[in-house]
């Protein structure tokens, strides 16, 4: 019920704020021409624009659109500000063109941010004898397939991931999404085939993967076929012995009602054993504490993508951590940004990154 109120205000203040820019615009144009006829038509562009937009794209439309309004908004305060303590007028269309110039700014390193894609190194010590100085994990996550990544592209990153010469390759959910088409899923499945891992590479359930809406020519039966025939292990709620000493579990998304509590997953583990947990969402902390799991790896969030969304999340609980590494008791916790983001084209609050994770004995 909520959501539909805030869904209702959101469009509400879309459509209001449309309406006032769009007076804002034929004030300011009205003052440099003299026709009327050509200020009205002058004025009603930015709208027109803002319709065909949201008509082709409407998530990257909006995130535009909010952006201007918020940058103009801050930049006349800001003016405000100066004008008080300086007396000096600053003029309406210099605002506006400052408000324009910032968000093509902030919005173009952005999307950067999103198309381009880091390696990010972490480095755990442990004192469980792991039987090698070094075990290195590449997590991969949130690619989100056909938006901000395709088919084609991720294969070159499995070329570069190779050179890294991982022990292990784990997915840590929603590489696929409503909008994947069946070739960049064919083409995705095939380069995952192409790891080269010395214990393999294994696939956790996000929960975009498995669709919303049934509308991408390929159902979650495909997704399995084609990860099991490229040599990708699926987990779901169960546990694989990578080593004699490391052990990996994979949990179902946290949107699945049949997936089982973090403490019944290790209750028939040796502790002594390196345990290594992999949960799309970072959303039960305390419960994977408990089941003593060394070090638990998640995706979802995008770190953040869109700043503040991530300090926001934080503030209203909506996760248990955001973006980075951290240590809570005995347990290692790391939450990517991921490779991609579901619709969006731009990254203001975060990097796209897959993480390199090398465990060390002490």
């Amino acid at each position: 019920m909520w959501i539909y109120i805030i869904i209702i205000l959101f469009f509400l203040l879309i459509i209001t704020s449309l309406i006032l820019i769009t007076k804002y615009i034929y004030h300011l144009i009205n003052k440099k021409v003299i026709n009327k006829t050509i200020t009205k038509i002058l004025s009603i562009i930015p709208l027109l624009l803002f319709s065909l937009g949201f008509y082709f794209n409407m998530v990257n439309t909006l995130t535009i659109y909010l952006h201007l309004i918020i940058i103009i908004s801050l930049t006349k305060i800001l003016f405000y500000l100066i004008k008080k303590i300086t007396n000096k007028e600053i003029s309406e269309f210099i605002i506006l063109n400052i408000g324009i110039f910032l968000t093509t700014l902030i919005l173009s390193y952005g999307y950067y941010l999103a198309h381009h894609i880091y390696q990010t190194f972490y480095s755990i010590n442990t004192s469980k004898n792991i039987y090698t100085d070094n075990f290195r994990i590449i997590q991969i996550s949130d690619s989100h397939i056909s938006n901000t990544i395709n088919g084609q592209k991720f294969n070159k990153y499995v070329n570069d991931i190779n050179k890294l010469n991982p022990d292990l390759v784990v997915l840590t959910g929603d590489i696929f999404d409503d909008d994947t088409t069946v070739q960049d899923m064919l083409e995705t499945t095939k380069a995952l085939n192409n790891l080269k891992s010395t214990y393999g590479v294994y696939f956790i359930y996000g929960n975009h993967d498995k669709g919303y809406f049934n509308n991408r020519g390929f159902d979650d039966s495909d997704i399995r076929l084609e990860l099991n025939n490229n040599n990708v292990t699926i987990l779901e709620d169960n546990y694989v012995s990578i080593t004699d000493n490391i052990v990996l579990i994979g949990r179902k998304d946290r949107s699945d009602k049949t997936r089982q509590e973090a403490y019944n997953l290790t209750k028939d583990i040796d502790k002594n054993k390196y345990i290594i947990m992999l949960d799309h969402q970072p959303n039960d902390y305390n419960n994977e504490i408990k089941s003593q799991a060394d070090l638990v790896l998640s995706g979802h969030t995008h770190g953040g993508q869109l700043f503040p969304l991530g300090p926001l999340g934080l503030l209203i609980k909506a996760n248990d951590k955001i973006y980075g590494l951290e240590k809570r008791e005995n347990t290692n916790f790391i939450v990517t940004s991921g490779i991609g983001g579901w619709a969006l084209k731009f990254k203001t609050g975060t990097i796209s990154e897959y993480n390199i994770i090398d465990i060390k004995n002490n």
